[in-house]
């Protein structure tokens, strides 16, 4: 089965859980623990926030939801034995052709309007134009004729597509119904688990959220999951070396202090003064 991203959740379980949530939020002001909807956050912020951390809220009755889907499981493989010793299924051949035809049938209902009504401005536009320019000309009047004929065609496609909107309205409303019918005559240990996770769900999963949110309105779903910090770099078996100035080494010996030569003048004199 296909899973939404919440990890406990499957897809066609969501817009239960989103009803649960409304229904919490509806009611908020009359739990005393929800007093501060409106104040610090409202229904709309509350709301986005529990959709963000479905599955944290989920996780939470997952004990309750499981034995909730596999009860029902169960009932869907009788159901579809059932189907298989007796009747025909009604995804066999019979129903393929119907889906077929009724396809058909509501390509033609869309395209003959538009061909119809085009056609009919062509020719109308066409045979008063022939009949303005040359009055004598009697194949104006033959694309007058047909244009209006596209015209009606046109017209009686539109009311056979509304009325077709109509029966189409009407047959899903009695489907929906019927499967809100079925719904309440689910047997007892299946009605039983479904009610005893919309319980879980809502006392262990929504309602402790919504509080938490409410207290410490700042922090949004992502702070109230367990996260990595992306910058902390984990620890390996070494270390880096230190390195340290010259001033934090050990002391440092005499260095050698480096003097100019003395530079004197050789005595030179004159012929009366020979070197001794």
């Amino acid at each position: 089965m296909q899973m939404t991203s919440a990890p406990h959740l499957l897809a066609e379980d969501g817009p239960e859980y989103e009803r649960i949530l409304g229904d919490a939020l509806r009611h908020a002001h009359e739990r005393p623990d929800l007093e501060g909807v409106g104040d610090r956050l409202n229904t709309e912020q509350l709301r986005t926030m529990a959709l963000s951390a479905t599955a944290l809220i989920t996780a939470a009755a997952a004990t309750e939801y499981e034995h909730y889907v596999k009860a029902r499981g169960e009932l869907r493989r009788a159901a579809t034995a059932e189907g298989a010793d007796g009747a025909p299924s009604p995804d066999g051949p019979q129903s393929t052709a119907a889906g077929s035809g009724a396809g058909i049938g509501a390509v033609i209902t869309v395209l003959t309007p538009l061909l119809a009504g085009s056609a009919a401005v062509i020719f109308l536009l066409v045979g008063y134009l022939l009949k303005a320019v040359g009055p004598s000309v009697t194949f104006g009047g033959s694309l007058v004729a047909a244009g209006w004929f596209f015209a009606a065609v046109a017209a009686a496609a539109i009311l056979v597509a509304a009325v077709g909107l109509l029966v189409t309205a009407l047959r899903n409303g009695a489907t929906s119904l019927a499967a809100e019918n079925e719904e309440q005559e689910l047997p007892e240990d299946v009605a039983r688990a479904r009610e005893a996770w919309r319980h879980a769900l809502l006392e262990r999963g929504i309602l402790p959220f919504l509080r938490d949110a409410l207290a410490d309105p700042t922090a949004g779903p992502a702070a109230r999951t367990p996260h990595r910090s992306p910058n902390r770099i984990p620890k390996v078996g070494y270390s880096r070396p230190d390195f340290s100035g010259p001033d934090d080494g050990p002391a440092a010996g005499p260095r050698p202090t480096f003097t100019s030569p003395d530079f004197t003048s050789p005595d030179f004199g004159g012929p009366e003064h020979q070197p001794d």
